[in-house]
């Protein structure tokens, strides 16, 4: 599900025809590996990590759009939704599984990134920050519920989503027994070095993600 416009980026892959969260994600993923992309929109992604990575990949796409558009840059892709697509594929049959700026839409992130880390190795996620510092202060000045920086929808446009922060995810994940590994923080478009400060800085955060042994 692609949410927002390409935009350029001054830091990672030379790739105009990716938005930078995707650009960070290609980053991720190492040549010749099986990947799946969940929500893959027109597929940009994956003709880009099928040129450039050599990957096997495949994606899933909700909208007829969005699988028309796959099909014509030559990728493998199914029709259906996020939530439910997963059901079919065995254990570990990707080394990785994509979710990009998809997290806010779902009604049960959990079992998602539960299905994603049972078909794949390692999952990669990408979402908007709500919060970093425009949004407090457009909350605390105005009283209305902010727009995040890089997700540019109101709160009452479909699909519907639930904002949330990285504070919030990181809490998320240690509570479902999922632990994070590579973090890459960006400020609309251009990767950024946050410290202590990453939930305040940052307005998009890739993660790769791996189950934790309870």
């Amino acid at each position: 599900m692609n949410m927002k416009p390409n935009r350029p980026a001054a830091i990672g892959i030379e790739s105009p025809e990716l938005r930078p969260d995707l650009r960070a994600i290609a980053d991720l993923v190492e040549p010749g590996t099986r990947v799946l992309d969940i929500g893959c929109g027109d597929g940009a992604l994956l003709e880009f990590l099928r040129d450039h990575k050599q990957v096997r990949g495949r994606g899933i796409e909700l909208t007829e759009a969005g699988v028309l558009a796959c099909v014509r840059r030559g990728m493998s892709v199914r029709q259906g939704n996020v939530q439910e697509g997963l059901a079919d594929y065995p254990d570990l049959s990707f080394d990785i599984v994509i979710l990009s700026q998809t997290l806010p839409f779902l009604d049960d992130p959990a079992m998602v990134l539960g299905e994603m880390l049972r078909v794949g190795r390692t999952a990669i996620v990408s979402f908007s920050n709500w919060g970093h510092w425009r949004c407090r202060l457009e909350l605390l000045f105005t009283g209305r519920i902010p727009v995040a920086v890089d997700l540019p929808q109101q709160w009452y446009e479909s699909p519907r989503r639930q904002p949330f922060s990285v504070t919030d995810f990181a809490r998320f994940c240690r509570h479902i027994h999922i632990a994070i590994d590579r973090q890459i923080y960006m400020n609309q478009g251009v990767r950024i070095r946050t410290g202590r400060f990453k939930n305040l800085l940052s307005t998009t955060a890739v993660f790769t993600l791996h189950r934790r042994s309870r």
